[in-house]
Parts: structure tokens; C-alpha cells; sequence
């Protein structure tokens, strides 16, 4: 396990993946600046996209319908890296040369904590209830917990309610309900990027809903300002621009808790993204899938739940998991937060297909309402082995002269592998991304996640210190030999980008 320098492991500082605003404008916003000058053909980037995720479409499935191609076509087409690990997964005694998985977040830190408590004899309770259909809702029994734990975790003004609570098994189930019942087919819902590519499935494929891209870039242009920053400008300007392409747009995700930036809204902002949700009566989506696994205390977390008062509460859905907080992303529980009970009926009614078992249901309620645990034994010590995990890769990328994108929460950091291009584009990163999985390590290509810059990658952390450091050494292998490739082929020699974070 990775240890922390003294004192560290109770008393947090600063996450050592971020830096102030002026370091961030004195130091790598100026190297930005100074490569769009050095490049002739460096563009403003677009302000706004619509997605089209069938612009690539093949298939030759004759079986299939159109909409079941559709759905192959996905699967062949975005999970290659995934399917090619699960083929060759590390494992150190029977694969000591397989795939080390650095691109999908989950948190592998605390097994040991959790398979101690998910095998206490609370869990293990069986009666007719549980093998029955239940609410479609969920159990009464677990959605009492649910809101008391929201109620306490989100520091909610006022206690929650049960009635505004329904489970599903999983946020994924929980995308592609709410697409579903708050869209029409070929409407579309804004998203800030880069974003967690996945959601543009979730949405996608049952309900035929889009993605319109409201795009950031990496560009620190004040004092103030940091890395692909979301203002209320930028919305305005991308619903204006995807308006004026005839798509009609009905909603605004946003991910709090930011995936893959690991950076958080603060309270101001929030209230600012909302209030321009509401003038332009759009539902807001809120994924605070990763509240819990903030490991940074200065950065001052705060759940949409927390506010005083919601500009349309009829209008805003909170959800929530099991998965990456609590390091159980198979065992597919998810929460769904929302005034608007046609919201949460409509939704409820497609848990027929997404509802989770009486027994599993039990075992929820009962981590759920375990508070002095969560509180006293995992949340602490989860936070600190995040942290140790964090702080190894960070000092691992600044040794690498890498600069990164990272603040303490969640368990990735935005790595900016630019300088490894021969050229800036999305096929030269695809060629890199190719690379680190040849010499067995995979990372998350920028493309993946809409991300308009190429040469971005996903790094995540939350892994165990023996795979950790020599997945870390494969990717310091693929980096070596490449920047040879890039002197090699380079015209001329230019001015190394400054290793301080982002």
C-alpha cells in the first residue's frame, strides 16, 4: 500500500495535482498560448457540437434490425480496449505480462474494508418480501435509508424524501431512463466537455436521444479562470449554436464531481448553471456519482442537495451510486433524486427492467444506514489511500515533465501527452493510445471523451501499488521511445511545455 508523508493521512493539504490561478496563468497557460503561435494552422476551437453517433455506422448483421445493428455497431466500435484487457487481464501470479488497466475507474483500494463489512451477519437475511416483486420504486424500507443518507452525506438543508426516491440497478440504467422519458427522439441534451464518453450510449440507444457539445479547452486566459472551464457564457453561446442547427435540446448534464477533469462546481457556480437551465426551461441532470470520493477537504465540496434553494426543483434530478464511491461497480446500484413525481413515475415504470433484487436491496439498506462505518472506518481511509495513490502518479508525471489536469476528486488525472504527437491530431493520438496497449497498459484516449484537443489521455490511480507502479513504468516505456520518434521527425526543435499541473 502506498504510504503518505507524515501528518498527511489526517490532515490533508493541498491536492498536489492542482495549483493556484496565477501559477496556472504565470506558468502553463503561457506555454498554451505560446504553441498556438509557434503553429500556423492552430484554430479557435469550436464553441458547440452536436453528436451524430451513428456517423460511423457499419454493419453487416442481416438478422439484426436496424436498431439491433445499431446497438452491435456500438459495441464492436467503442469497447475495444476494454474487450482486448478482459482478454489479457494482469493478474500477478497466473498473468504477470497481461494488460494493466489504467482507463476504466474503479476503485480497487478497499476490498479489504468492504468484503468485511458486506459479510457481517446483517447482510445475510432472507424473507418472502425479498423474493417477490417489489415497488417498482424500490423497496419502502431502502428508500427510507436512501434519503437519510443523502439527507446527512449532502448535507441537505431540509430531510429528504423517500417518495422522491427511486433505485435502479446502476447510473447507467439511470442516463437512459431519464433521456428516455424527458426526451423526444432526435432531441438532445447539453454536456460540458470533455465528458464520461458513455453517456453518450446511455442516452443513445434506447431512447435515441443526442449529445450537444458544449466544447472547453484547455486555455487559462485570467487570473481566475483554470483548464476547460465551464462558464454560463459558454452554455449560452452553445444552446444558441446548436438552436440554430434545428436540434432541439431539452436538458443539461452536468457531473459534479468532474469526469475526467477531477475538478468540482462550486456552490456559486452551480446556482449560475441552474438559474440558466431554468430561463431557458431546461431539465437539469445532475451525476454526483463521485461525491464521496473527494480526497482533497480544502476544495470545499458541495451536492446540488445542499443548496438553500433550487431555482426549479421540478426540473432537477440528482443521482447518485454505490458504484465508484463505495469501489462496487459490479453490484450495479443506483439512486435516482427528484421533486417532479412524473419524473420519478416514468421512471420507476422502466425499472421492470432495471430494478435490482429484494436481497441486494437488503444488503443497500443496510451499508446505507451504517453511518458510524462509513463515516469513521471507509470514508477515512479511503481518502487517505486515494490520496497516497494520487500523490505517486502525480510526482511519477512531474518526474516525466508531463503536465496534468487534477484537484482531488474522483481517481483520474488529465494528462496532457500533446508534446508525444508527431501532429496534433486525433488519429496520432489513437496511434499513441495503440502503443501504451501493445506494451500492455490502457489508458483513456481524449477522443473518448469528446475532448476537442487532441493528445489528452485519462489516467486512473485507484489501483493497487504493485499494478499502479508498473502500469506507470509501461506507459514511462511507450513515452520514451515516442519522444524519440517526435525529435526525430520534428522540423525543428521547439520549447518544452512547463511541468507544472494544470
Amino acid at each position: 500500500m502506498f504510504t503518505l508523508p507524515q501528518g498527511e493521512a489526517t490532515a490533508p493539504t493541498a491536492c498536489s495535482g492542482s495549483t493556484s490561478s496565477q501559477d496556472m496563468e504565470n506558468g502553463y497557460g503561457d506555454v498554451l498560448q505560446g504553441e498556438c503561435l509557434r503553429k500556423p494552422d492552430c484554430k479557435q476551437p469550436k464553441l458547440y457540437g452536436v453528436g451524430d453517433p451513428v456517423a460511423m455506422f457499419s454493419s453487416d448483421s442481416s438478422c439484426l434490425s436496424s436498431r439491433g445493428r445499431v446497438i452491435k455497431w456500438f459495441w464492436d466500435s467503442a469497447e475495444e480496449g476494454y474487450r482486448t484487457y478482459h482478454m489479457d487481464e494482469y493478474d500477478e501470479d497466473k498473468n504477470p505480462n497481461g494488460i494493466i488497466n489504467l482507463g476504466t475507474s474503479e476503485n480497487k483500494l478497499c476490498f479489504d474494508l468492504l468484503s468485511r463489512r458486506l459479510t457481517q451477519n446483517d447482510m445475510l437475511h432472507v424473507e418472502p418480501s425479498l423474493l417477490q416483486y417489489p415497488d417498482w420504486r424500490g423497496h419502502l424500507f431502502l428508500r427510507e435509508e436512501v434519503a437519510r443518507f443523502l439527507s446527512f452525506y449532502c448535507k441537505s438543508p431540509a430531510p429528504l424524501k423517500p417518495e422522491n426516491v427511486v433505485v435502479l440497478n446502476g447510473c447507467a440504467s439511470l442516463f437512459s431512463a431519464l433521456a428516455t422519458v424527458l426526451c423526444e427522439a432526435g432531441e438532445a441534451l447539453l454536456i460540458p466537455t470533455p465528458y464520461y464518453g458513455a453517456i453518450t450510449q446511455h442516452v443513445y440507444l434506447y431512447g435515441n436521444v443526442r449529445l450537444a457539445y458544449v466544447y472547453l479547452d484547455s486555455k487559462v486566459t485570467g487570473l481566475n479562470t483554470r483548464p476547460f472551464q465551464l462558464t454560463v457564457e459558454k452554455l449560452e453561446m452553445a444552446l444558441q449554436g446548436v438552436n440554430s442547427e434545428g436540434v432541439k435540446v431539452k436538458g443539461l448534464i452536468l457531473i459534479n464531481p468532474q469526469n475526467p477533469l477531477g475538478d468540482i462546481y462550486s456552490p456559486e457556480e452551480l446556482q449560475e448553471f441552474l438559474g440558466f437551465a431554468m430561463r431557458h426551461q431546461l431539465h437539469v441532470i445532475m451525476d454526483e456519482v463521485y461525491m464521496l470520493s473527494v480526497f482533497e477537504e480544502s476544495l470545499g465540496y458541495r451536492s446540488v442537495l445542499s443548496l438553500e434553494r433550487l431555482p426549479d426543483p421540478q426540473r432537477t434530478h440528482v443521482m447518485w451510486a454505490t458504484s465508484k464511491d463505495f469501489g462496487m461497480s459490479g453490484l450495479r446500484f443506483g439512486i435516482l433524486y427528484t421533486e417532479n413525481q412524473h419524473v420519478a413515475t416514468a421512471v420507476a415504470s422502466l425499472c421492470r427492467y432495471h430494478g435490482l433484487s429484494g436481497l441486494v436491496q437488503h444488503q443497500m439498506a443496510q451499508l446505507l444506514r451504517d453511518h458510524d462505518w462509513i463515516s469513521q472506518v471507509y470514508l477515512p481511509e479511503n481518502h487517505a489511500r486515494l490520496k497516497a495513490a494520487h500523490t505517486y502518479v502525480s510526482e511519477e508525471l512531474r518526474t516525466l515533465g508531463i503536465p496534468f489536469v487534477s484537484r482531488g476528486a474522483g481517481f483520474f488525472i488529465w494528462v496532457d501527452l500533446r508534446k508525444y504527437l508527431r501532429k496534433g491530431t486525433f488519429e496520432e493520438e489513437v496511434l499513441l493510445w495503440r502503443q501504451f496497449l501493445d506494451n500492455k497498459v490502457l489508458l483513456s484516449s481524449g477522443k473518448a471523451f469528446e475532448c476537442k484537443e487532441p493528445g489528452w489521455f485519462r489516467l486512473v490511480f485507484s489501483d493497487k501499488e504493485n499494478r499502479l507502479r508498473l502500469g506507470m513504468q509501461r506507459m514511462r516505456q511507450v513515452l520514451e521511445r515516442q519522444s524519440q520518434v517526435v525529435e526525430d521527425t520534428s522540423p525543428c526543435h521547439t520549447q518544452e511545455p512547463s511541468t507544472q499541473p494544470l
